[in-house]
């Protein structure tokens, strides 16, 4: 271990010198162009604003761009980074300058397994492969009619939601909603990719894949030194990139045995479609000319699990824990969901457009709560102009949904959770309105959209028409812990535990 810390210790101060030598000749020969970069907060030689970043970046930088402004220039480490906090400059980035923001700056961890050059959310847009793999998530599987074609796979996992929940009633006993929303969106994804369950209440493997999920976006948003000090790739001193690589093969050994398992029923049976994601992505294979293989096939399956079980989850527990710290407005949503579905029955995702409130509370949860409070990273192969300030050539840029998302500019009582605000109102989350974004927009859009969106508002929806919650006796609202925690997306830094009643 000793050695170990020698060496980081010992590359750290022969970077530093380097950089200190770098530092001075950049101040002495660049004045002038410094004055075109967008304001920030002075760097530290070497190390410059990394110690600004707190264990809750998405806030620190909030906190800056309230002195800075909306676009403002950070050095965090070695990288120049330029954080955007404001709608207006959002759109400039997402749809209007698009492309010339439209690359990814690579975080280290994200090499393993050569995710950067298969997994579709790093990919060039210039490349074949990226327009191939959106063309299917576009064209193939997240279309409404394929969507609406599987929807009673995605019924019959609520209801067992459902079904869980009354044992736990029956029982006394608390729900972790989180837990329970994780499985139940495990099972709806791997029901609509695979058509199997992969877990059940009671399922060790259903605990270790949440576990796995949960480690890959921890390490993909934990702060890497090899991501801001490049030298340090070579020997991945938190050995990050390492410890993805291990989650990435557990994952992978799964979508193989499924993946082989379908291929031996086609070899024995002859190709029958069961209309799965899985489906489509084999014939895709087998039948075009295009650049897309199996591996591509499995890193868009880890792509398309890692996020969508992940982001749903933590919405869904927001969702709740906010319901639950405002009763006003719990009793609204039910009173909208008693007249318009009846108690007693399933609520349907047909049902989904004739809930305006239910509507405007999961808006709501997006806004204060964005499960990835910073879009993935944008980079700039070009000194670029962004309002009337030079983005310089190789800094990576940051929209921070969260700062957007409590705008005081945009938000009457941004802090405040008001669904009421959101009645009557067009803002949508779809990539047209950048005051809410919690999906991205332009050309990088989350293609999970429709089925994240339908799958957010059914879960939530069944939870509160079927069961009244409560906490234990003697908690009170005062007791309740809304604190975040931040890997690559926000979570609730305690699980929330709550007691169902029958309805």
């Amino acid at each position: 271990m000793m050695n170990f810390l020698n060496s980081i210790l010992f590359c750290l101060f022969t970077f530093t010198v380097i950089q200190a030598v770098n530092f001075l000749l950049f101040l002495t020969k660049n004045k002038k162009s410094l004055t075109k970069f967008p304001p920030g907060p002075k760097p530290l030689p070497i190390f410059g604003n990394l110690f600004e970043l707190g264990d809750k970046p998405h806030q620190s930088f909030a906190k800056l761009a309230s002195i800075y402004g909306p676009i403002m220039s950070l050095k965090l480490g070695q990288i120049t980074t330029v954080v955007i906090s404001s709608a207006a400059i959002a759109k400039e980035v997402l749809q209007t300058q698009d492309l010339a923001f439209s690359n990814r700056t690579i975080p280290d961890s994200i090499k393993a397994h050569n995710h950067d050059q298969l997994g579709m959310p790093w990919l060039s847009i210039s490349s074949s492969q990226w327009r191939n793999l959106r063309k299917i998530c576009n064209f193939n599987i997240f279309t409404a009619k394929k969507l609406d074609a599987n929807f009673h796979l995605r019924r019959r996992k609520v209801q067992d939601m459902i079904d869980e929940v009354e044992a736990s009633c029956e029982a006394g006993v608390e729900v972790d909603i989180g837990q329970v929303g994780f499985r139940t969106t495990l099972n709806l994804l791997s029901n609509t990719m695979f058509s199997v369950d992969v877990a059940d209440p009671n399922s060790k493997f259903a605990k270790d894949f949440k576990e796995i999920v949960s480690t890959i976006m921890d390490l993909a948003g934990k702060p890497n030194l090899a991501d801001y000090f490049p030298l340090l790739k070579v020997i991945d001193p938190q050995r990050i990139r390492h410890r993805m690589g291990y989650c990435f093969s557990k994952i992978f050994a799964f979508f193989d045995r499924i993946t082989n398992e379908r291929l031996k029923l086609f070899r024995v049976i002859g190709y029958v479609s069961s209309g799965d994601i899985l489906d489509v992505l084999l014939k895709f294979i087998e039948t075009s000319d295009e650049e897309i293989d199996r591996p591509h096939m499995d890193h868009l399956l880890l792509d398309l699990f890692a996020a969508g079980t992940d982001t749903t989850t933590s919405t869904l527990e927001f969702a709740m824990a906010e319901l639950l710290h405002n009763r006003e407005t719990l009793s609204k949503a039910q009173a909208e969901l008693e007249k318009t579905i009846g108690i007693g029955k399933l609520v349907e995702e047909s049902d989904i457009a004739r809930l305006p409130y239910l509507q405007a509370i999961v808006k709501e949860t997006f806004r204060l709560h964005p499960a990835v409070p910073f879009l993935l990273p944008r980079k700039v192969e070009n000194n670029t102009e962004l309002c009337g300030f030079t983005v310089p050539k190789g800094a990576q840029v940051l929209v921070n949904a969260w700062a957007i998302g409590r705008d005081p500019s945009i938000w009457e009582s941004p802090d405040t959770f008001m669904p009421d605000r959101f009645l009557g109102s067009d803002i949508d989350v779809k990539g047209q309105n950048f005051e809410l974004i919690p999906f991205g927009a332009g050309r990088r859009i989350c293609p999970g959209l429709p089925l994240g969106i339908r799958m957010i508002h059914l879960m939530l929806a069944s939870l509160i028409h079927c069961f009244d919650w409560k906490f234990e006796d003697g908690f009170t609202l005062k007791d309740m812990n809304m604190d975040e925690k931040l890997g690559l997306t926000l979570h609730m830094a305690q699980p929330l535990r709550v007691f169902p009643v029958r309805r």
